[in-house]
């Protein structure tokens, strides 16, 4: 059975006064089935914060654009993508005089493998059908407290310091890089990379029945809606991949040499 991939990507300001995410699905210029869905969530005060997210974007690009494929490893690129993104966003708080940071999620897509890494609260689900099979785990203190036991994740939603983060690219101190992969896909798995503006509203089985029940762009638009409707006026910056996998329809054979076919009356 062939797999084609239904791929879309999404955005919206929410009631901010900028747009500070980014989104990008990025196909690889010469090798084909090869792909690479961002997400960055921009932080830093008016402008610094779309300066570091956009760094994120770029940054996956030209390494997408020099990523050899089987000669290198996918974590490596990843890794790479976004210890050089931290990097260069560090350096423009000394030009700018701001104090940029972004958070990242990354997937890169390749024929039979898909490996994504994250830093901060940008988060990747993968479903099978509607049913989750993981999702990455936010690099914040409410997180923290989740592992150690203090608090439930129904509470750590609306904790009062469910924005703090962790880790994020450009602080001070080095970023931390969650790193992981699948190796065994079906039709019917799905990968949606999301900010906290969207995830926030949503949970697991509400996000994989939307997902698996709509085409990626249907997907994204309901998401967005809702997320609109239930944040009331107050909503965050959100954006959204989607990543469907779906059965490939088969090919129609080549008419024979010759064949006219008949007019219908």
């Amino acid at each position: 059975m062939s797999i084609a991939i239904d791929a879309c990507a999404a955005q919206h300001q929410g009631d901010r006064k900028e747009q500070q995410d980014r989104v990008a699905i990025l196909p690889h210029a010469r090798r084909k089935g090869v792909a690479l869905a961002v997400v960055a969530d921009g932080m830093g005060g008016h402008t610094g914060g779309a300066l570091a997210a956009e760094q994120v974007v770029h940054t996956a690009k030209t390494n997408l654009d020099h990523f050899l494929g089987a000669d290198e490893s996918p974590q490596r690129m990843l890794e790479n993508s976004m210890q050089e993104a931290h990097t260069m966003i560090k350096a423009s708080r000394f030009m700018n005089e701001m104090d940029p940071h972004s958070t990242a999620v990354m997937l890169l897509l390749q024929p039979g493998h898909v490996t994504w890494g994250h830093c901060g609260d940008s988060r990747l689900y993968h479903f099978r059908g509607k049913q989750l099979v993981r999702r990455t785990v936010d690099h914040s203190y409410v997180e923290h407290l989740v592992a150690l036991g203090k608090i439930t994740p129904a509470e750590a939603l609306n904790h009062p310091n469910r924005n703090v983060l962790l880790a994020s690219l450009g602080g001070q101190e080095d970023p931390k890089i969650t790193l992981d992969e699948v190796t065994e896909m079906v039709a019917g798995d799905a990968f949606v990379l999301c900010s906290d503006g969207l995830w926030a509203y949503f949970d697991d089985l509400e996000l994989g029945t939307l997902v698996a029940d709509n085409t990626a762009r249907q997907a994204c638009e309901i998401l967005i809606d809702k997320a609109r409707q239930r944040a009331k006026g107050a909503g965050d910056n959100l954006s959204l991949a989607i990543i469907k996998l779906i059965e490939a329809l088969p090919l129609k054979p080549a008419p024979p040499p010759g064949f006219v076919p008949r007019p219908r009356i």
